[in-house]
């Protein structure tokens, strides 16, 4: 996992080999994940799959994913900050767009899939390896800012290559849509800082998701009211303030039935759920798998 420091890169790239199951966590940034050896089960919103050689995982912001690797897998993980991925969509579509909002727009219509698995084939993954080994060789020598033009040179390559194999959709998925049943693709940048009440609910939510929280009573703690904190707090983190808890209590959920032997009713009720019919039902919207499943699947101790 990248330094806290090192996640405010427009790039950042790191090549981890996996022996131990994984996840599922969420990051507030796209992830392009290039398989270079082994083999893993990935779990996330497109279900349970498996990921050999020659594939390449897309992950939109605050997306959960999972992985259990069968033996070991070793992959080339790119960060990538969101507004510097919706201003790329700008310039790519400027001759259509009069400005970067519609930029937004577009992104959210045509990349509406938030998790993808990318059948590149051995051969153009490749291709990729000599600019992955570079692209991370940069990252941690220097950084995005000393090695500008060759860091974005070298995502352009990589781009162009895994660019075709993104699925698109024509069917718009509306914002409110979005903002309650999974995340925004990049935002629109607001060009000031991030508002301290979003930050001091996120913040609410990540100390204590087992409380009983609603939007009102989230919205009297950080002192506005419920519409403007579903609005400061969906414009910084791609969602509602309660889809971002339930995106919480699922990972907190998976970290329970992956590391302890505990009841799956009672660790549904230790992270804030009160009906085992309704935390099945969010838990495999967000995992991709039932918490039976995931326990089933996941590595636990003897």
């Amino acid at each position: 996992m990248p330094s806290r420091s090192s996640r405010h890169q427009p790039i950042l790239a790191r090549t981890w080999t996996i022996r131990s199951p994984v996840g599922p966590v969420a990051y507030d940034c796209v992830k392009v994940i290039v398989v270079r050896s082994g083999s893993a089960i990935l779990f996330s919103e497109f279900g349970q799959k498996p990921v050999n050689v020659g594939d390449a995982v897309i992950l939109g912001a605050n997306v959960l994913c999972g992985s259990e690797p069968e033996g070991h897998i070793t992959v080339t993980t790119i960060y990538l900050d969101t507004d510097y991925v919706i201003d790329q969509v700008f310039w790519q579509h400027a001759g259509q767009l009069q400005d970067r909002l519609e930029a937004q727009g577009l992104a959210e219509m045509v990349y509406s899939e938030p998790a993808q698995i990318l059948h590149l084939g051995e051969d153009r993954a490749g291709m990729l390896m000599p600019w992955l080994d570079e692209l991370v060789e940069r990252s941690i020598k220097g950084g995005f800012t000393r090695n500008f033009y060759r860091m974005q040179a070298l995502w352009f390559s990589i781009a162009h290559v895994v660019a075709p194999f993104v699925k698109v959709s024509p069917v718009r998925i509306t914002a409110s849509q979005r903002a309650h049943i999974r995340p925004t693709l990049p935002r629109h940048r607001q060009f000031a800082p991030l508002r301290a009440e979003a930050r001091r609910a996120a913040e609410l939510l990540h100390q204590a998701p087992e409380e009983h929280w609603t939007l009102d009573g989230l919205a009297t703690r950080v002192h506005l009211s419920p519409s403007q904190l579903s609005r400061v707090f969906t414009d910084a983190y791609g969602k509602t303030p309660l889809a971002y808890l339930t995106m919480l209590r699922a990972e907190h959920l998976a970290k329970s039935l992956r590391e302890t032997d505990l009841p799956i009713e009672n660790a549904m009720r230790q992270v804030g759920w009160r009906s085992r019919g309704h935390a099945a039902q969010q838990f495999r919207k967000y995992v991709g798998l039932t918490p039976a499943r995931y326990r089933q699947l996941t590595f636990r101790p003897s």
